[in-house]
């Protein structure tokens, strides 16, 4: 798949193609529906697949300070565009100069002149240009001038568990926000997943016989609520279950908000400096104080043993 940032990387040969457009932080099955559709729509034309998508998320220019927390760093979201078929991922600089391109200057200037869109796939509510002016159906008018066809795909409604709502981003971020990882899951496909290096804390676990992998998490990526979690923790290509904590470390007066991976039943890992990722699979329990040492140790053997049994019930499930 190629990989593109800015109109000045698309090839200057580049023929004709199907185009999807959108933030689709997080990929998620909502998304997938749609990208999935222009793949297929692509294949069925003969011509190439392209996602266009924005770094920094559009909110951010347009009311900075707004940046929602992400459920995909670009480079997770291109990869999982590819394993969907896409053939080229193109992230467009979201400037305040970019911001103010109209509806009818955005198609000229990005799907007729460089991507040479056939066909353009979207979902019921996308919206692009100046002040989200453009809406589907303007797309589909000037569609009628330069020769492309504009396609919208239904999201699927979620069961009794998201109220009915469509696949979302927003509900996601705020479901992780909760704590509710499973709900997440549902939508995304997969479960929650945040990542970063591998940074020294307080070593206190080290201390209390469960090292764990203190992760200096990605910008504004979306934290779950704080607790205790299972999980994976996957470090130089090796998964691995683990219990995950989240938040402020109560027990030793902590104020920094954390989080940390205890990789189940391993011994000896040396993951300072690593790029490591977090998968969050179930909530166990939340933030807790506890009277004593000898307790928290109790809880945490707890947690581990709630962990190890979840997450090898969730893999032989698949």
């Amino acid at each position: 798949m190629q990989r593109w940032r800015g109109l000045e990387d698309i090839p200057q040969d580049w023929g004709r193609s199907v185009v999807t457009i959108g933030s689709y932080d997080g990929v998620h099955r909502g998304h997938q529906l749609i990208i999935g559709r222009a793949v297929q729509r692509a294949r069925e034309l003969g011509v190439p697949s392209v996602v266009v998508t924005f770094d920094p998320h559009p909110s951010e220019v347009v009311r900075p300070g707004s940046h929602p927390p992400l459920l995909a760093p670009h480079h997770r979201r291109a990869d999982l565009m590819a394993e969907l078929g896409v053939d080229a991922v193109l992230v467009l600089p979201f400037t305040a100069e970019f911001s103010k391109l109209s509806p009818a200057d955005f198609i000229v200037k990005v799907l007729v002149d460089k991507l040479h869109a056939r066909a353009v796939i979207e979902g019921p509510n996308f919206r692009f240009g100046h002040r989200a002016a453009g809406n589907v159906s303007f797309l589909a008018e000037m569609g009628r001038t330069y020769d492309y066809e504009v396609e919208v795909v239904d999201l699927y409604v979620r069961g009794e568990a998201g109220g009915g709502e469509p696949f979302s981003s927003t509900l996601t971020r705020r479901l992780i926000a909760e704590g509710d990882v499973e709900g997440a899951s549902e939508i995304l496909g997969r479960p929650h997943r945040v990542e970063g290096i591998v940074v020294r804390g307080a070593q206190r676990g080290r201390e209390l016989g469960f090292p764990t992998a203190n992760v200096e998490t990605l910008p504004h990526t979306a934290i779950p609520a704080d607790g205790v979690y299972a999980g994976w923790l996957t470090a130089a290509g090796e998964r691995m279950p683990a219990a995950i904590s989240v938040g402020t470390n109560p027990q030793f007066d902590g104020t920094e908000r954390t989080v940390e991976a205890y990789a189940i039943d391993r011994v000896g890992l040396e993951l300072y400096g690593l790029h490591v990722t977090v998968d969050f699979l179930a909530y166990v329990r939340g933030q807790e104080k506890f009277d004593t040492i000898d307790s928290l140790l109790v809880a945490m053997a707890d947690d581990v043993k709630k962990c190890r049994e979840l997450t090898a019930s969730y893999d032989a499930g698949h």
